[in-house]
């Protein structure tokens, strides 16, 4: 979809800091909301698409002005309210006490299956390789073409790499595809690559030297020759 968080190429946004020695997490806080996620992914989305897609649709005022964790904290809650465990009400109320008195003990809650499940889930995951599917269409070195498309979910191809001439530089083999996978409807594993951009292709003559890796799947790309076009194959 093109939302707020495709802003690749854009300007205005002031510079990326980086941060030299950045910790894991910033603030106690932090670390809870990795954990609050970890423990309900499994049921609260599809995959790690829908997720994603579900931080692609936050308010975008809100989106701007959070923070990383900020983002995934909205996102759980916005869940919550979705799968009927919290009203909005009763977040916002709660939010509203601990502002008032922060010095309030937090809640324990000791559930060991729940743990273990956090854990085998971020040890385990689920593994980006496929061993069925339809195999790659391209080969390293091959000259392709993304497709110039606009859809309305979940995509990786961002907007300022559509309708643009790059090279296979690396086949990563077969990949279940985040624009289905995001949404519930199948799987739909196929063959992903790194593709590399030259940087004066995506952003004019003006461009700094250098090139623009992306990972993306066959259903962006076709051979540069054939000119192009806008189907995207589901």
């Amino acid at each position: 979809m093109n939302g707020v968080h495709d802003m690749g190429g854009m300007h205005g946004f002031g510079p990326i800091p980086r941060e030299e020695n950045e910790p894991v997490f910033h603030q106690p806080w932090e670390g809870r909301a990795y954990a609050l996620n970890a423990s309900g992914n499994v049921r609260w989305f599809e995959s790690t698409s829908g997720f994603r897609f579900a931080q692609e649709s936050l308010p975008p005022a809100f989106y701007l002005n959070a923070g990383y964790y900020e983002r995934w904290l909205g996102v759980v809650e916005r869940r919550m309210v979705e799968l009927g465990l919290a009203t909005q009400d009763e977040i916002e109320a709660r939010i509203q006490q601990l502002r008032a008195h922060p010095e309030t003990p937090m809640p324990v809650h000791h559930d060991p299956a729940l743990v273990e499940r956090a854990a085998t889930r971020l040890r385990r995951g689920r593994g980006p390789h496929r061993p069925d599917g339809a195999p790659p269409c391209f080969q390293m070195g091959d000259a392709v073409i993304t497709k110039n498309i606009h859809p309305a979910g979940h995509t990786r191809l961002p907007r300022y790499a559509r309708g643009k001439p790059g090279v296979i530089h690396r086949v990563h083999g077969i990949h279940d595809f985040a624009d289905t996978d995001a949404h519930g409807l199948g799987r739909n594993p196929q063959g992903a690559y790194s593709v590399r951009f030259e940087a004066a292709v995506l952003w004019g003559p003006d461009a700094e030297p250098g090139a623009v890796y992306l990972d993306l799947w066959d259903a962006y790309l076709e051979p540069a020759a054939s000119g192009g076009s806008t189907e995207l194959r589901g």
